[in-house]
C-alpha cells in the first residue's frame, strides 16, 4: 500500500511575504538554447515569443532554513536581448550580472568592495553553470499581478556589509522589510540589427569554450571556506566547479 502520512500537508496557497530575509539555494533548469561556453550547452531559455530576442537562465530558489525552510520560487535573468542602453548594450544582461556578482559575495562573505586579486579571482565563472547550486543570503519580495495570483521573486542578494547578513547567516530571525516600488516609464529600444548579445560585447571577445576551461580550469572560490553556518565539503580529486557546488 502508499503511506502518505510522510508527505508534506498542502499549503494554503499563501506567499511568503513581502521584504523576507532568507538564505536560499538556487538551482537552474536547462532551457535547451546553448550559451557561449562549454559548461552552458543548452542552458539558455528562449522567451516562447516570436517576437522576442531574448535569452533567460531560468532559476529555482529554495529557502534553507527558516520558518519558510523548503519553499520554492522561480526567477527568470536574462542573458542576452531585450531592451537595450544608449550603448545599445542589453539592459537585462547588465542588471543579472549585478546580481550574479552579488550572490558570489553574498555566498562566499566577500566585501563588495575588495578588489584584489584573490577577490575578483573568485567572480570569475567558466559560464554560467557553476551559479547552479549557490547558497546566499536573498532578500524575497512579492511580485503582484491584476490578472493572475501574487508570486515571489528574487529582489536581490544580500551583501556581507549589510545588517541582515550575519544575522541570517546565524539563523536568527530577521523581520521582513518592504521595498518601495519604483516604475520603469523609459520606453524600450529596439536592438541594432545584426548586434551581438550582450555577453560577447566585452572589451575581450569570450575565447573559445576549450580555450576558455584552459584559462580558468575551476573558479578561484573552489577552495575557499563555506559560507558561515553552512557545513564544509572536502573537495573531489579533480576539481570540476565552484566550492558551492559541494556545500
Amino acid at each position: 500500500m502508499y503511506d502518505l502520512n510522510d508527505a508534506e500537508p498542502l499549503r494554503s496557497g499563501e506567499i511568503i511575504p513581502d521584504g523576507t530575509f532568507a538564505k536560499v539555494t538556487m538551482t537552474i533548469r536547462p532551457g535547451g538554447v546553448d550559451g557561449p561556453f562549454e559548461t552552458d550547452k543548452g542552458l539558455l531559455k528562449p522567451s516562447g515569443s516570436a517576437e522576442s530576442d531574448v535569452l533567460s537562465l531560468d532559476c529555482e530558489f529554495t529557502v534553507v532554513d527558516g520558518p519558510h525552510a523548503r519553499r520554492k520560487f522561480w526567477h527568470l535573468f536574462t542573458v542576452s536581448g531585450g531592451k537595450v542602453d544608449e550603448k545599445g548594450a542589453s539592459v537585462g544582461w547588465n542588471i543579472s550580472k549585478r546580481m550574479f556578482r552579488g550572490m558570489i559575495d553574498s555566498a562566499l562573505g566577500l566585501d563588495p568592495a575588495d578588489m584584489s586579486d584573490a577577490a575578483k579571482a573568485k567572480r570569475q565563472l567558466r559560464g554560467l553553470a557553476d551559479l547552479s547550486g549557490i547558497t546566499f543570503v536573498a532578500k524575497i519580495m512579492v511580485e503582484p499581478s491584476d490578472r493572475y495570483a501574487d508570486k515571489n521573486r528574487l529582489e536581490r542578494p544580500v551583501l556581507p556589509n549589510e545588517k541582515e547578513w550575519p544575522l541570517v547567516m546565524e539563523g536568527k530571525d530577521v523581520p521582513p522589510s518592504p521595498s518601495p516600488r519604483k516604475k520603469d516609464n523609459k520606453p524600450a529600444q529596439a536592438p541594432a540589427a545584426g548586434q551581438q548579445p550582450s555577453w560577447q560585447q566585452s572589451a575581450t571577445a569570450p575565447a573559445p569554450a576549450s580555450a576558455a576551461a584552459s584559462t580558468v580550469a575551476a573558479p578561484a572560490w573552489r577552495q575557499s571556506a563555506a559560507p558561515a553556518g553552512t557545513p564544509a565539503a572536502a573537495p573531489p580529486a579533480q576539481p570540476a566547479g565552484p566550492a558551492w557546488l559541494n556545500g
